[in-house]
């Protein structure tokens, strides 16, 4: 089963109900800020778990304290609905 990308419009409405992601370069973007980087790199574990469970997986980036996460479908060819879950779980994680 294919997986369908989002319309610019969908997008808008859902980044909505997700206001601390961003739409940036054509995928949902989100920075994280931790105390230090134990807490960072335990926060990026966590995510992984979720990653590994839904099948989708981040890009992200961390430097020390913070971490940089992008979301899109790479075979839908942009966002999913997919994107929006997973990003609805990290934000979950981060108590947002």
């Amino acid at each position: 089963m294919a997986i369908a990308r989002l319309s610019d419009h969908e997008i808008s409405e859902r980044l909505q109900q997700q206001p601390n992601w961003q739409l940036r370069h054509g995928k949902l973007y989100r920075q994280f800020k931790f105390r230090n980087f134990v807490d960072a790199f335990g926060f990026m574990t966590r995510v992984a778990l979720i990653a590994e469970q839904q099948d989708h997986h981040p890009e992200w980036f961390n430097v020390y304290a913070t971490v940089e996460i992008w979301l899109t479908t790479h075979d839908a060819g942009g966002i999913s609905e997919r994107d929006f879950l997973v990003a609805s779980a990290i934000s979950a994680l981060s108590m947002d």
